[in-house]
């Protein structure tokens, strides 16, 4: 029962520690495979979180989350999506994937800490 309380919890969390930093993305990916206890995982996250974002972590973040969309997403939506990337702007770009994430109903980005935007 921990075991699936600490997927779930990676899951949701996963795109939130990759926006923040690739490095300790990495490092929960191992610990994962590792299956380090539930609490471990939650410190790690809770360290991963408090690095500061970079652009280039940023910007890896949604481009692994636009992957889910790529196939099908309408020429316009991919018009939308460069344009947020290639003007650098994060929090729009993130309202977007979150609409994209419920229009096409991927539950996993729906799930995803870093797209329950407020």
């Amino acid at each position: 029962m921990q075991r699936q309380l600490t997927e779930k919890l990676w899951r949701e969390e996963k795109y939130r520690v990759m926006f923040h930093s690739q490095k300790h993305y990495n490092q929960l990916r191992l610990a994962m495979r590792d299956m380090m206890s539930h609490e471990q995982i939650k410190q790690l996250i809770e360290v991963a979180l408090q690095q500061t974002p970079t652009e280039g972590s940023m910007r890896n973040a949604c481009q692994h989350m636009w992957g889910y969309f790529r196939k099908v997403a309408s020429i316009e939506e991919k018009r939308t999506y460069e344009q947020l990337l290639l003007t650098y702007q994060i929090p729009a770009l993130l309202c977007f994937l979150q609409q994209l994430a419920i229009q096409y109903n991927v539950t996993y980005l729906r799930e995803s800490t870093i797209l329950q935007i407020q």
